[in-house]
């Protein structure tokens, strides 16, 4: 690995490796952690469990590397009912691509001159005996819901590493990707103004630039605040416990709109009595 690349061959990656490929055309990157005998761990959209059509199943399984039939593996592919994280051989998740190592405990200085997000961290990795328990605890547990934002492949590949994640989910997630997607908007968007005092184009574009790395290194996982290191045994529960919360608020809703219903048709009933006594008086 260098300072441009991280591009290893197969044989220079060990057992707890984040590793990462590319896909259409360098668009965007899947990543997912090495667990050793040629198995990938990766993160993936749930399928859409009402989809029946073979043709869309195999667009999902085409997207989001997930073999249809394995002929060296056969448990490859594996994964648990309504779960996102996959099983599969490093053939499968490449899919002929390029291979490539997420560095960890990289410097300040490495990390900004990295232009690209996605592809280290200033974050200082846990052993791989810790790394692949928590992968291989995920895969059959699961790990949440996929968001491209704030919960995809490279923030699961994060956590594995790590074991940190975010407190407040309301913001960016841990991916280098998503930073790098919302920051070089936002730094275009806050420098434009400077084009009114530099007029050299060189001048703006050197401002931008900083400013898209700050805001890469600002929401880093390495040196981020509201970060907590959270055992894998209890992720699981707080999943859980957040989409528990998120249905009770739902019934408790229905629960008041249905007797705000019932209280209508009572003062409906009680109006139409009324003017029943009436017409029976007259």
């Amino acid at each position: 690995m260098g300072l441009l690349s991280n591009r290893v061959e197969r044989s220079e990656i060990k057992p707890g490796d984040h590793i990462y490929t590319y896909r259409a055309v360098f668009a965007y990157s899947h990543h997912g952690i090495f667990v050793g005998g040629s198995k990938v761990v990766h993160f993936t959209p749930q399928r859409d469990s009402n989809s029946s059509a073979d043709a869309s199943t195999n667009s999902y399984e085409e997207v989001y590397n997930l073999p249809s039939s394995c002929p060296t593996f056969p448990d490859c592919g594996f994964r648990q009912l309504n779960s996102g994280v996959v099983l599969s051989c490093l053939d499968c998740f490449l899919r002929n691509g390029s291979l490539y190592c997420f560095e960890y405990g990289v410097t300040p200085s490495v990390f900004l001159a990295k232009v690209r997000g996605g592809t280290c961290t200033t974050a200082v990795p846990d052993p791989p005996e810790a790394v692949i328990h928590r992968a291989m605890y995920l895969l059959q547990n699961g790990f949440g819901n996929y968001d491209v934002f704030q919960n995809n492949c490279e923030d699961f590949a994060l956590y594995c590493k790590t074991g940190l994640l975010i407190v407040d989910r309301l913001g960016v997630g841990r991916s280098g990707q998503a930073s790098s997607v919302i920051g070089a908007p936002l730094a275009a968007l806050l420098s434009s103004p400077l084009k009114l005092l530099m007029p050299s184009p060189v001048g703006v574009a050197t401002v931008t630039a900083g400013m898209y790395c700050m805001s890469r290194y600002a929401t880093d996982i390495g040196v981020r605040s509201d970060v907590m290191k959270v055992p894998v045994e209890n992720l699981a529960a707080i999943l859980e416990c957040g989409t528990g919360e998120g249905g009770q608020k739902e019934e408790e809703k229905g629960g008041e709109e249905e007797e705000e219903e019932e209280e209508e048709e009572e003062e409906e009933e009680e109006e139409y009595d009324d003017c029943s006594n009436q017409l029976i008086v007259i």
